[in-house]
C-alpha cells in the first residue's frame, strides 16, 4: 500500500472512531435546543463564517435544534464611519440616537442577518436545511424597555443618569414563532437579529449577548453557547477554567479577576442559567468546529457555567 493510500486509510478509521466516541453526547443533545450567540470579529471573515454555517447545519442534521442570535458591532461601526458618524459607548453599550438606530437596524436586521441565514441555507442545500432570518420585531418576538444607566461623577461622587438613546433591555420573549420553526417537519434554523420593540412601538438596539440569554431562557435551552474572541474564562493563574458554578463566576467578578468584556459575558451566562438554561459555555468562535468539540467530546472547548 502506498504511503498516501495508507494515510487516507488511517484518516478514515480515525473519522469512524470519532463518530463512535461521539454517540453518547449525540444522544444527550438529541432534539434539545441549543442557542448560539454568534458575534465578534469572526463574523467579518468569510471562511470562518462559512465554517460556522456548516457546523450549524451539522448540528441540525445530528438531531440538535440550533437557534442563532447574532451581533454586528464592527459592521455597525464600519457603516457609521462611512457616514461620518462617530460612535460613543457607555459600559460597552453603544449610545444610539435616532440616526444611529436606523443604521443599526439596517445592518443587523438587513445585511448581517440575511447573510448568516443565506450561509446556513447554502451549507445545508443538499439536505434542505434552511436558515430563517428574523429580528425581535417579527411576531412580537422581543419586547424591550429603555435601558437605564447611571455614572458616578469622580469629583462630586454624585451619580447621574446617562441617556443611551434607543438602547433596550428585554422584558418579554414570545417564543411561539421560534418554537413552531423548531418543531416543524422542515429543517429550519432561526437566525435572530438583536432588535426589539417597546410596548409603545419604538424600535431599540439590544445587546446580542443579552438577547441570546433571554431567548435561551424562554426556550428552556439545554445549552447556550457564547461564541467570543477568547478561548474561555481565565482564573487568577491565567489558566482557562473548564467549569464553574454561579457563585464561582460571581466571585471572579467581585475579586476583579474577570475584567473588561468578560464581565458582561459572565453576567449574561449567570442570568441565562437562572432563567432555566441548563448550562452556558463561553468559547472561542474563531476556532473551527469549536461548537462540535464542546458538545460532542469529553474534553469540551471553553468555560462551562452552571447553577452548582
Amino acid at each position: 500500500m502506498e504511503e498516501t493510500e495508507r494515510q487516507s486509510d488511517e484518516r478514515a478509521w480515525d473519522t469512524a472512531r470519532t463518530l463512535a466516541e461521539a454517540l453518547p453526547y449525540i444522544q444527550v443533545y438529541d432534539r434539545e435546543t441549543v442557542v448560539i450567540k454568534y458575534g465578534g470579529h469572526a463574523m467579518g471573515e468569510s471562511a470562518v463564517a462559512r465554517q460556522f454555517a456548516a457546523d450549524v447545519v451539522l448540528l441540525k442534521l445530528m438531531g440538535v435544534n440550533p437557534v442563532v442570535v447574532h451581533g454586528g458591532g464592527p459592521q455597525i461601526s464600519a457603516m457609521l464611519d462611512k457616514a461620518g458618524v462617530k460612535s460613543s459607548f457607555v459600559d460597552g453599550l453603544r449610545v444610539t440616537d435616532a440616526d444611529t438606530m436606523q443604521v443599526a437596524e439596517m445592518v443587523l436586521s438587513g445585511a448581517v442577518n440575511k447573510e448568516i441565514a443565506a450561509w446556513i441555507t447554502h451549507a445545508g442545500k443538499e439536505a434542505d436545511v434552511r436558515g430563517v432570518g428574523l429580528s425581535g420585531k417579527d411576531a412580537g418576538l422581543l419586547t424591550v424597555e429603555k435601558t437605564r444607566r447611571t455614572k458616578r461623577d469622580p469629583d462630586s461622587m454624585i451619580e447621574h443618569e446617562v441617556d443611551l438613546g434607543f438602547v433596550g433591555e428585554p422584558t418579554r420573549v414570545d417564543a411561539k414563532l421560534i418554537t413552531r420553526l423548531i418543531e416543524s417537519d422542515a429543517d429550519w434554523v432561526p437566525v435572530i437579529a438583536p432588535i426589539g420593540v417597546s410596548e409603545d412601538g419604538q424600535t431599540f438596539n439590544v445587546n446580542a449577548d443579552t438577547v441570546a440569554g433571554a431567548v435561551a431562557g424562554a426556550l428552556d435551552a439545554k445549552r447556550m453557547l457564547l461564541l467570543t474572541d477568547v478561548p474561555g474564562v481565565r482564573g487568577a493563574d491565567g489558566q482557562i477554567i473548564r467549569q464553574m458554578t454561579l457563585a464561582e463566576a460571581q466571585g471572579l467578578i467581585d475579586t476583579g479577576v474577570a475584567t473588561g468584556g468578560m464581565i458582561p459575558k459572565l453576567q449574561t451566562a449567570m442570568a441565562a442559567v437562572r432563567a432555566g438554561v441548563e448550562a452556558v459555555v463561553i468559547l472561542d468562535g474563531r476556532r473551527p468546529h469549536a461548537m462540535l468539540v464542546e458538545l460532542f467530546t469529553e474534553h469540551g472547548a471553553g468555560t462551562l457555567v452552571k447553577a452548582s
